[in-house]
């Protein structure tokens, strides 16, 4: 393709143009649901703007889906367990809306610790050496908790 514009494409001209500089891009999401994205906008009446914003959308947020999935892979953990199979009901014992703000990871970006789970989940199966004392950290963690709730 050159790089002059190209005025007065056919529709059929217009989609094959897309496509092939969608596989030369590399953009298989915008490739795959332009035609869709396409005929929604006309319907809406998008903005050229809006169009494109939702286009460049589609493909980032499939680009992420992907990262995430090949990083999983790439983890190789011995099972998979997504969080949104998790059944809450069989576990009444553990908050829904507390898990569901601690998949957001917010506790992550501003440096606090968490819950036991993981703790649990690091020393499974592992060689533990008990000292015989409590956890500093712990027991600072839960009197902050403590306060947090009476005060």
């Amino acid at each position: 393709m050159s790089a002059q514009r190209h005025h007065g494409l056919t529709e059929q001209a217009a989609d094959t143009a897309i496509d092939q500089a969608c596989r030369m891009l590399r953009l298989p999401t915008i490739r795959g649901q332009f035609p869709d994205l396409a005929e929604a906008a006309k319907r809406d009446q998008m903005s050229y703007k809006g169009f494109l914003a939702e286009l460049l959308l589609a493909e980032c947020d499939h680009r992420a889906r992907r990262r995430s999935e090949r990083r999983i892979k790439a983890a190789a953990f011995p099972r998979e367990k997504p969080l949104r199979a998790f059944d809450f009901d069989a576990n009444p014992n553990v908050d829904a809306a507390t898990i569901n703000t601690l998949a957001t990871c917010e506790w992550v970006r501003k440096g606090q610790p968490l819950c036991t789970a993981i703790v649990d989940r690091l020393t499974f199966d592992a060689a533990i050496i008990e000292t015989g004392t409590d956890s500093y950290r712990l027991a600072q963690t839960k009197a902050r908790a403590e306060q947090a709730t009476t005060g």
